[in-house]
């Protein structure tokens, strides 16, 4: 079936196969957050981007393989409300920003910093960090060798916008600028991007509305 990225809180999860990945995409608590489990396909590791919520559902989707990290994209709890009971199940290991892992009350074992490498397997994802949703917010980048790069961005960048900072002003002129100079600079149209809530979008369909953002300021 083909991958839509459309998912409700207590729905199936939706699954992009890609040739080196798997990506499996599921919606989980009140604040319908969405959780990513990355697959590489040649060794069968897997990588759960946000525990948000629902424990029991991140692990159903997991399965009997577990995951070898996970990975939190910022210290807001309604991103790491399942991560306690999800390490604690799987014995992962967490990363997360350097500057976000104090806010995230379970240990950090790998602080993460800009232009960090992330390995699933044999896969490897490049983390940016961006200043303004948090101090500490990170994305990961999969620059897919046979297609278009993909790149998940937690609550930093959604259809329509860029996260919430909160009507302060130099908190969005961070956010805008890290935005456009490490995501829309240096990626391509096709980018496929997966957020922290709601539906997909690509870097093409955003694009052309970057200077109304910036003039509404937020």
């Amino acid at each position: 079936m083909t991958y839509s990225g459309e998912v409700r809180v207590g729905g199936p999860a939706d699954v992009h196969e890609l040739k080196d990945l798997m990506i499996t995409k599921v919606a989980v608590g009140p604040m319908d957050n969405n959780a990513y489990l990355l697959r590489c396909r040649a060794t069968d590791e897997q990588l759960l981007i946000d525990a948000a919520n629902d424990a029991h559902t991140l692990l159903g989707t997991i399965g009997d393989d577990g995951i070898a990290s996970v990975v939190t994209t910022h210290r807001h709890g309604d991103h790491w409300q399942a991560l306690a009971e999800v390490v604690a199940a799987t014995g992962a290991r967490t990363h997360a920003g350097r500057y976000d892992a104090e806010g995230i009350p379970v240990p950090t074992d790998v602080p993460v910093d800009d232009g960090d490498t992330i390995r699933v397997g044999q896969v490897e994802l490049t983390a940016r960090h961006l200043v303004g949703h948090t101090p500490g917010s990170i994305v990961l980048v999969y620059d897919d060798p046979h297609g278009h790069p993909h790149v998940f961005t937690g609550d930093c960048l959604f259809p329509g916008g860029v996260g919430n900072t909160h009507d302060d002003p130099k908190a969005f002129a961070s956010l805008i600028h890290d935005v456009e100079t490490k995501v829309f600079d240096v990626l391509p149209d096709e980018t496929w991007v997966y957020p922290g809530h709601g539906k997909d979008t690509t870097l093409g369909a955003e694009r052309p509305h970057l200077p109304q953002w910036r003039a509404r300021g937020w």
